[in-house]
């Protein structure tokens, strides 16, 4: 018998709260399935910082900085299959609302507005990423195959998809897998 090849799936966390990592923890039991026929590259199951070749790649988080930009077309370059997971990776999620504000307003306002912040300043040190002036979803930056929606996309959604995309299917999650809350 000859035994196939395992997939390479690595994951990357932008600007979000990092929940779809926890609910992709959530699949539990099933983790063991799915490593029957996936190996990880760059995950926080495995703390590997930089992606490898790969055969899927799940996005969580928004692009809000340069770093983030830079992580995201690095991510692509080297996912065969790229999937935007979570409000924030389809749509900007909680860090969009910020779009709506003045970036430089926002940050004096945070920074040297409060009480008990007498000649506070803004951080302005080279190491710290450059923020965009708006929150963006991830396929404003790169090419995305799949949308996979949910704030976060729950364990069993986020193993049906899994579990089609793996078995050369195309996903499919509909129904009570869906939710919004």
């Amino acid at each position: 018998m000859i035994e196939q090849r395992k997939l390479r799936v690595a994951t990357v966390s932008l600007a979000g709260c990092f929940g779809c990592h926890m609910s992709f923890l959530d699949i539990d039991e099933h983790l063991f399935e799915l490593l029957e026929r996936i190996e990880f590259d760059r995950s926080p199951l495995t703390d590997i910082k930089h992606c490898g070749p790969c055969d899927i790649g799940l996005v969580e988080g928004g692009v809000c900085n340069a770093e983030n930009v830079h992580v995201l077309r690095e991510f692509r370059a080297n996912c065969r299959t790229l999937v935007a997971l979570g409000a924030c990776a389809i749509n900007g999620g909680l860090p969009a609302q910020r779009n709506h504000l003045d970036i430089g307003a926002c940050l004096d306002e945070v920074y040297r507005s409060r009480p008990g912040l007498a000649r506070a300043q803004v951080p302005n040190d080279p190491e710290l990423p450059l923020l965009l002036d708006k929150v963006h979803p991830i396929h404003e930056v790169v090419r995305v195959d799949y949308f996979l929606p949910g704030c976060p996309p729950s364990g069993e959604a986020i193993w049906k998809f899994l579990s089609d995309l793996v078995n050369g299917r195309t996903p499919r999650v509909t129904g009570p897998l869906l939710h919004f809350d």
